[in-house]
C-alpha cells in the first residue's frame, strides 16, 4: 500500500516485510516481521540511526539516481564560478554592458571527493571538457575511467593542493564527516574553488566561512549544506564569491522515476528470493 507518511501505516507496520521510505526507531521496533527497507534516497545518512545500524533488516538504497543531474549541476557551479557568472547577471539587471576576462575550465585540473556514481559521471564530463582529473576515496585502489590518479582518505592535502576545483560527491558517513577541515581549506589553491552537491557536513562550515571570505579559496558553489534549509541568517547566503543553490541539483523527474525502477526491481528481486540491488553497508555508511 502507498502512504504520504509514516503516521498513516502505522497501524499497517506490525505486518509489513518490506518498507518504502524513511523508518525512524519507533517504526522499525514496530515493524516485527520487517525483513527489509528501501531508502528513496541516494545518500543514506537519515536513515541509519543506531536502531537500524544495529537490526538485522536489510537497508537498500536509489543510490546512482541522482549521479547525471548531480554531475550537471556540479560542472554548472564550475562554469559559473570560473566565469563569474553572477556578474553578468548583476549587470543585466542593470542593464550595464560590463565585459570582462574570465576562466576557461580545459586545462584546468578537477579533483572529485567521492568516486560513486555522481563522481564517475562528473569525471566523465569534465574530461570531455579537457579538463584533468583527480580523486578522491575510502579505498583508492579501485580505479575509475577519466581519472588520472586516485588519492586515499590520508592524502587529502595533496589532492586538494593539486586541485583547481574541489568537487564533494561523497556520502556523509563518520569517515567522510568533516573530511576537509582548516588544513585542507588552507593547502587549497587562492584561485581554487570548492563546490559541494552531495551532503552538507563534509566539510568543516566554520573552516569553509573562513576560506573563502579571507581569500584562501577564490569562491564556492554550495548545492548541499550542513544545516538544511540553509538558515536565512547564514552568511554563505550574501558572500560575492559563493553560489548557493537549496539542494537542488538532483531534483528532476528522471532522477524520481530511477529511484522507483530501483526499488521495483528490488521488489521483484525479493520476492523470487535473489539478490538485492545497493545493498548499503550499515556500518560503513553507503
Amino acid at each position: 500500500m502507498f502512504a504520504a507518511s509514516l503516521a498513516d501505516v502505522a497501524d499497517r507496520l506490525p505486518e509489513a516485510h518490506v518498507v518504502a521510505g524513511t523508518l525512524d526507531a519507533s517504526g522499525l521496533a514496530a515493524a516485527g516481521r520487517l525483513q527489509w527497507v528501501h531508502s528513496w534516497a541516494a545518500g543514506v545518512d537519515g536513515a541509519l540511526h543506531p536502531e537500524m545500524v544495529a537490526s538485522p533488516v536489510v537497508l537498500t538504497s536509489s543510490k546512482g539516481n541522482g549521479a547525471v543531474p548531480l554531475a550537471e549541476h556540479a560542472l554548472m557551479l564550475m562554469l559559473m564560478l570560473d566565469r563569474d557568472a553572477p556578474r553578468w547577471l548583476r549587470a543585466q539587471g542593470s542593464r550595464t554592458w560590463d565585459r570582462f576576462p574570465h576562466g576557461e575550465l580545459a586545462g584546468a585540473t578537477c579533483g572529485i571527493v567521492g568516486m560513486g556514481g555522481a563522481g564517475s559521471a562528473l569525471a566523465r564530463r569534465a574530461a570531455a571538457f579537457d579538463m584533468r582529473v583527480l580523486g578522491l576515496r575510502r579505498r583508492p585502489e579501485r580505479r575509475v575511467p577519466d581519472v588520472e590518479r586516485m588519492y586515499g582518505p590520508g592524502e587529502v592535502t595533496a589532492f586538494v593542493a593539486e586541485s583547481d576545483f574541489v568537487v564533494v560527491t561523497a556520502a556523509l558517513t563518520p569517515q567522510s564527516r568533516g573530511l576537509l577541515g582548516p588544513a585542507a581549506f588552507r593547502a587549497m589553491k587562492p584561485t581554487a574553488y570548492y563546490i559541494c552537491v552531495s551532503r552538507g557536513g563534509i566539510a568543516d562550515d566554520d573552516a569553509l566561512l573562513t576560506a573563502v571570505r579571507e581569500g584562501w579559496i577564490a569562491g564556492a558553489g554550495l548545492d548541499a549544506h550542513a544545516v538544511e534549509p540553509l538558515p536565512a541568517d547564514s552568511p554563505f547566503w550574501s558572500l560575492p564569491n559563493v553560489i548557493v543553490t537549496p539542494h537542488n541539483g538532483a531534483t528532476t523527474a528522471r532522477t524520481r522515476r530511477r529511484g522507483v525502477d530501483v526499488f521495483v526491481d528490488n521488489l521483484t528481486r525479493f520476492v523470487a528470493g535473489g539478490p538485492l540491488r545497493n545493498v548499503v553497508d550499515k556500518r560503513a555508511g553507503y
